[in-house]
């Protein structure tokens, strides 16, 4: 069985504890044992990687991911793209992620029926390197809603990325259709979008056609994600059972006291960085900041961050995941969305890195056995150069981050993998040594990693 022993680390297990020196034994794909400064690791045959004082934390969760959106400054680009290249675009993708930490991702719905299925598929049996994923359904939109491109002179669905609903009984039929197809989750358009034209407050959904998807989905055990900006859509979401809430930006008392009551079911990617990246960063792709404001999304954000934070407040578990994959918010960028998370939901560094380890553990539904750096669980693990939790910018470097590992494999590594050592033993202290099998390991402080 292949074993690796991470030692001269600070580990952050993403309980919210404060980091400690120590060491992590890997046995196969899950961590075996993890030893603080003062104990001892028995290595036996393990490989070594000294991480010289690096940071080792839980992967991470994206939890409103888009693979096959492409970089591209328009919602026509993407589903413009051939479905065979599109294909080999997300796997490439799915690739970048896991290189940024990205060990986990649940999928907010594809450009087309089953992009997401076929990745999933694919990494799952070691074909392509990606993160563990959860494959969305594409988008289900009604006649004129977000996601429903067809032109009068050119009305076929090929324009469509989303999947076009009237009434119940063609819910039914769609989600039936991507029930065969093999996806995790369901997920409804059930509010507007102001880039498409259509106020982010607007609800284009019947109670009727609602009411088909929470049914149809019950009785095939398959959970529901929904784009909810309007404060009603939110309150549709708890009504009907719909776990994963993406935005909620203008969810009302009543809506939060509705989401508060049933906070253990639900999950909120609020996808703040779209929300601040097409307000200010979009210049250079014809939306600038007074016409992002003219849209609607100045006060989409203020209205956003105010929410937010009292939703924080209340103990609503709000994840990391920004609709990443547009030209101004290329993906491979999604740990802004960890910064956001401190600055308009007020939330601490801690915080935001419990919110993608231990919360987006909770997300995948392996809250038991991923999410966090413990005996037993999974190892999925990153080790950084430099302390996340007083600048979390680290994790938008590429540079910063020096090992990415993936059910026990190593995917991403600047540290050499040394040979078997025997016992490693962690006194407080002194200088490195390697004595009869034994090392006695300096650490420094884990609140200052030092560059390694």
């Amino acid at each position: 069985m292949n074993t690796v022993a991470i030692t001269n680390v600070s580990i952050f297990d993403g309980s919210g504890a404060a980091p400690y020196p120590g060491e992590v034994l890997i046995e196969g794909n899950r961590i075996r044992a993890i030893t603080r400064e003062g104990g001892y690791l028995e290595t036996g045959n393990a490989r070594i990687i000294d991480g010289h004082g690096a940071f080792l934390m839980p992967g991470m969760t994206e939890a409103h991911t888009h693979f096959s959106w492409n970089d591209q400054p328009s919602l026509a680009a993407i589903q413009f793209m051939p479905p065979e290249e599109h294909m080999l675009w997300c796997v490439r993708v799915a690739k970048r992620y896991l290189e940024m930490g990205w060990t986990s991702a649940l999928g907010a719905a594809a450009a087309k029926p089953r992009l997401d299925v076929v990745l999933r598929n694919v990494v799952e049996a070691g074909a392509f390197p990606g993160p563990r994923y959860l494959a969305g359904s594409q988008e289900i939109t009604t006649a004129g809603g977000l996601g429903d491109n067809t032109l009068p002179h050119l009305p076929f669905e090929a324009l469509n990325f989303g999947a076009v609903c009237s009434g119940p009984e063609e819910m039914r039929r769609i989600v039936r259709m991507f029930v065969k197809y093999g996806v995790d989750h369901l997920k409804i358009n059930l509010s507007g979008e102001y880039i498409a034209g259509i106020p982010a407050e607007a609800n284009p959904f019947s109670e009727e056609e609602i009411a088909m998807l929470a049914a149809e989905a019950k009785l095939a055990g398959k959970r529901v994600a929904a784009h909810a900006r309007s404060n009603e859509s939110v309150k549709a979401c708890v009504k009907h059972g719909f776990e994963l809430i993406f935005h909620a930006s203008f969810a009302d008392d009543e809506a939060l006291d509705m989401l508060e009551a049933a906070k253990d079911r639900h999950f909120v990617a609020p996808g703040l960085g779209w929300l601040v990246n097409t307000l200010y960063n979009a210049a250079d792709y014809g939306i600038d900041e007074e016409t992002a404001t003219r849209m609607g999304y100045r006060r989409e954000l203020e209205a956003a961050s105010d929410t937010l934070r009292r939703m924080h407040k209340r103990g609503i578990r709000i994840l990391p995941g920004g609709d990443y994959g547009f030209a101004w918010m290329p993906h491979g960028t999604n740990a802004r969305d960890l910064e956001y998370l401190v600055q308009y939901v007020g939330m601490t560094p801690i915080e935001a890195l419990i919110a993608a380890t231990k919360h987006g553990g909770d997300l995948m539904m392996r809250g038991d056995e991923l999410g966090q750096l413990k005996e037993g669980y999974l190892a999925d693990l990153l080790m950084i150069d430099g302390n996340p939790i007083e600048d979390l910018r680290l994790l938008q470097d590429p540079d910063k981050i020096l090992m990415v590992m993936k059910d026990g494999e190593i995917f991403k590594n600047t540290r050499t993998l040394l040979p078997p050592r025997g016992v490693i033993r962690s006194i407080a202290g002194g200088n490195p040594m390697v004595e009869a099998g034994v090392r006695k390991a300096h650490h420094p402080d884990p609140m200052n990693s030092r560059t390694a």
